[in-house]
């Protein structure tokens, strides 16, 4: 199961989109516990990436680093070299793949956690987008470890993006504003988890209904 870098531009164009629509909800969630300007900066970041992507002929690996390059040098905080590093690694490891399968998506996501960790001390229970990033790239890697197709990894990748989401509800934040409040930051989930569950998740997605597309088009 594959599909094309090209048609991957796809894939790009949804988390550009979702993140866009969810700005208001990621400010909101970020309002609880940090400065409520999250969800403002990455639709900022995203739509300018929308826009730069829409004005060339580029496929998945070059759209994505388009989305890096914007989100490092156009938007404030502390998100942006994170999840310009991010993208910049899913970028680099499909850069001149034409055909991306499910070996190739996990070379991509650890390109891309790998990325982070060079930038950030943050660790899995400190209450950041950790706690949804590596329980998702383990559950993909585990399970394709375990011979299971494309789809069923990235199944199990969405599912362990909620439950990190969910988990961080109830840790006291360890990192950044939210970690000013100690133990008064329980109860709230963290606005960097959010919008990483956001992005795995319509990640995942997109390429599940790419995967549908081909097969329904073989099929026809």
């Amino acid at each position: 199961m594959n599909f094309t870098n090209q048609k991957g531009l796809a894939i790009v164009l949804n988390i550009a989109d979702i993140i866009i629509d969810n700005r208001e909800y990621l400010s909101e969630i970020d309002g609880a516990i940090g400065d409520g300007d999250h969800g403002i900066n990455m639709a900022k970041g995203f739509s300018i990436a929308k826009e730069e992507i829409l004005k060339e002929d580029v496929n998945m690996s070059q759209a994505f680093k388009i989305v890096a390059d914007v989100l490092m040098n156009k938007i404030g905080g502390s998100m942006g070299p994170l999840y310009g590093s991010f993208f910049r690694g899913l970028a680099f490891k499909s850069k001149n793949i034409e055909d991306i399968d499910k070996l190739v998506i996990m070379s991509m996501l650890e390109k891309a956690y790998s990325n982070i960790k060079m930038i950030s001390e943050a660790k899995v229970n400190d209450k950041t987008l950790i706690d949804v990033l590596d329980p998702s790239i383990l559950a993909y890697k585990e399970s394709i470890e375990k011979g299971s197709s494309l789809v069923e990894a990235l199944q199990a990748l969405m599912l362990a993006a909620d439950i990190g989401l969910e988990s961080t509800k109830n840790m006291v934040a360890k990192i950044g504003r939210a970690s000013r409040l100690g133990p008064r930051s329980v109860g709230h989930q963290d606005a960097g988890a959010t919008s990483c569950n956001l992005i795995l998740k319509t990640f995942a997605s997109s390429i599940v209904y790419l995967l549908k597309e081909e097969n329904d088009a073989k099929n026809n």
